[in-house]
This record gives structure tokens, sequence and C-alpha cells, in this order.
């Protein structure tokens, strides 16, 4: 079962509302496609969106990467012999990760249609139903609020706000407006995407937590680089903290354990380069004691597809945010996870369940 072929694709589709962090706004979510047909007939696919401000990859890196680099050194590779491609596909390139992870999924994709069972189960098998989150964008209070209970009359009882982009006390406007709109027995998890420093941070906490906002947890309060910082606010409120852009590789998520600096982890399959490294992180974190959340970038149900076999596989991962297809105006993937609401229900057919690509 060999590598024949590798091909790469461009897609765009709009969001019916534009999505809003501390790092960027996105109106459009883009994606490099591929698609990696075996000897026997088999394709698997994968995506890799373009995250500038996290994983430093635009639309042109990540084709170039994978035309001019990956492709050349895999193609004609036997994928039964997984460990080493797989090791080999790692060491092709330093940071790169989302066109790793592309590759990656493809490969997965392959081998678990050669053995005619689901990817969850080929990885695993933990569980086929997931529940997500939903995404409340960070713009002024009463437009979050509004947005929030819009969700929760969606059927969505967990929210996950964003935060990061102002100042502190205009921050803990928004959740108090939030909750004030949406009451208490929604649960609210807030993502400041590293717009906060440590100090900052340790205000904004504890003053939400003498306000009853009643937060479930924080992720990535302060800049990715600052580890030192984010242990102290661990250390300095009663809050769960979770490590986002501070964990890519799973050397970075040694250290984060090692330390203590966290209580939670968010693996993206898009920072970790994919499945393989994905599973190393979350083993070393279950070692740990600490849970992990599996999230994503703005992807379509492909990329999201491949995150959720994953997550499912896994009993450490306890926490879900896959959100990013909802946001979408048009569905350009055939197959696939399905929604219902908040609810997530893995494909039956093997691999990653994928029938077709509308590029």
């Amino acid at each position: 079962m060999k590598i024949h072929q590798l091909e790469t694709f461009r897609a765009s589709v709009p969001l019916h509302t534009p999505f809003k962090t501390a790092l960027r706004t996105v109106e459009v979510a883009e994606a490099i496609f591929v698609k990696l047909t075996c000897d026997n007939g088999i394709v698997g696919w994968g995506e890799a969106p373009p995250t500038v401000v996290i994983t430093g990859e635009s639309l042109s890196s990540i084709d170039h990467c994978i035309q001019q680099v990956i492709k050349p050194a895999i193609v004609g590779n036997n994928l039964l012999n997984y460990e080493n491609l797989f090791q080999h596909l790692q060491s092709l390139l330093i940071r790169n990760s989302s066109a790793k992870a592309a590759v990656d999924m493809a490969i997965y994709d392959c081998l678990a249609q050669q053995y005619k069972i689901p990817l969850y189960q080929f990885l695993g098998g933990y569980r086929k139903e997931l529940e997500t989150d939903y995404t409340v964008s960070v713009n002024s209070p009463k437009e979050m609020g509004e947005d929030a209970a819009a969700y929760v009359k969606n059927g969505f009882d967990v929210l996950k706000v964003k935060v990061g982009k102002d100042d502190v006390e205009t921050d803990i406007k928004r959740i108090q407006e939030i909750r004030q709109r949406i009451g208490y027995n929604i649960k609210i998890r807030l993502d400041a995407n590293q717009g906060w420093e440590a100090k900052a941070a340790v205000k904004a906490i504890r003053k939400m937590e003498d306000l009853d906002l009643n937060i479930e947890l924080v992720e990535q309060p302060v800049p990715a680089h600052d580890i030192e910082g984010l242990k102290r606010v661990t250390n300095a409120v009663e809050t769960l903290i979770m490590a986002d852009e501070s964990v890519f590789t799973p050397y970075q998520a040694f250290e984060v354990l090692k330390t203590r600096s966290a209580d939670l982890i968010n693996i993206k399959l898009m920072k970790a380069g994919g499945i393989f490294q994905a599973q190393k992180i979350n083993d070393l974190a279950e070692v740990c004691g600490v849970e992990c959340m599996v999230g994503s970038m703005i992807e379509t149900r492909l990329g999201i597809t491949a995150a959720a076999h994953f997550a499912a596989s896994r009993k450490n991962v306890t926490r879900f945010d896959f959100d990013a297809p909802l946001m979408l105006a048009e569905d350009i993937i055939v197959g696939g996870i399905g929604y219902n609401g908040r609810k997530i229900t893995l494909p039956n057919e093997p691999g990653l369940g994928i029938k077709n690509v509308k590029v």
C-alpha cells in the first residue's frame, strides 16, 4: 500500500458572521485541501487553514511546503510502515505544523480505510458522540450578551467567550452582561488568546471569582512564550487555567506539565502537526493527571472531522471545541461528522468518512 499521488487544492468559504478574537478577525475561511491517493485506489483527505498569527502559515506557504518538500519525500512510501512515515514527516520541516497536519490526517484516513474501520476506532474507539461548545466573538458587552442568548436558545449549554482585546474592566463587563442574559446554568469558558499580561490576568480572574461569575476555565490568558507568567496565573487563582498557544509540540507540553504551569491543555491538530503528535501530547498529559480539550482553527468540516475522530478515541480528552463548521455560510464537504445542534456524531464509514470535497 504505497503513496501514489499527493495533490493540493485551495478553498474559500465565507463565514455567516465575522469571527473576532484578541488576535484577529476572520470573515472568510480559507484552506489547503490535501488529496492522497494510494496505489490500491484508496483516497485520503486532509485540510490546513492558514493562521498566520498563531502558526505563522499562509495559504502559499502551506501549499509550497506540501508540494515542494513533503510530496517528493513521501510519494512511493509504504503506508503500512506508518511509524516510520510519521516520524519522517515530522522531521522534514521545522514548524509548518498545519502543512504537516493536513498530510498526517490524509495518511490516517487511508490507513483506517485499509482496515475498513472508522478512524476513531483505528485510534482507540473510546466514544462515538461528542458535544461541542459555541464561541461568542469579542464585541461590545451588549452585542456579546445578545449573541450568547441566541446560542443558548439554539441549544448550546457551553459557551466559549472571547476576551482579551481591550482592558480588563471591559472584559468583566462582557461576562456580567452575558451572565445577565443567560443565567447561571450555562457553562462559560473564557479564551483570552494571549491578550492579558500575567498581573492583569490575575486581577481579572480574581475579580470574576469575587463576583461569582462562575467561569469554568480561562484559556491562554498570557502570551504564548510566557510559561512563567502562565504558572503565576495558575497558582494565583481558583479558576482552571488552560494552555493553548503555549503548547504546540510534545516537548512544550512536557515543559508546561513538568512545571505545573496550567491545569488543562488545548490540543489542536494544526498546532501539533497532526494526529501522530497530538496523541503524544495527550498521553503525556494523561500520565500527569491533566485533562485535555481538542479544539481547532477556523476549519471546514473536513479538518474538524479529523480532530473529532482523534478526540473521540481518547478518554483523557474531556472537552470539545468543534463549532467552526457551524460558522460557515456553506458546507463544501460531503460525508464526515454530523451535527445536531451541539451534538456531534462520528460516521460509520471507514477512515474519516469523507466522500467528496467540493473545490
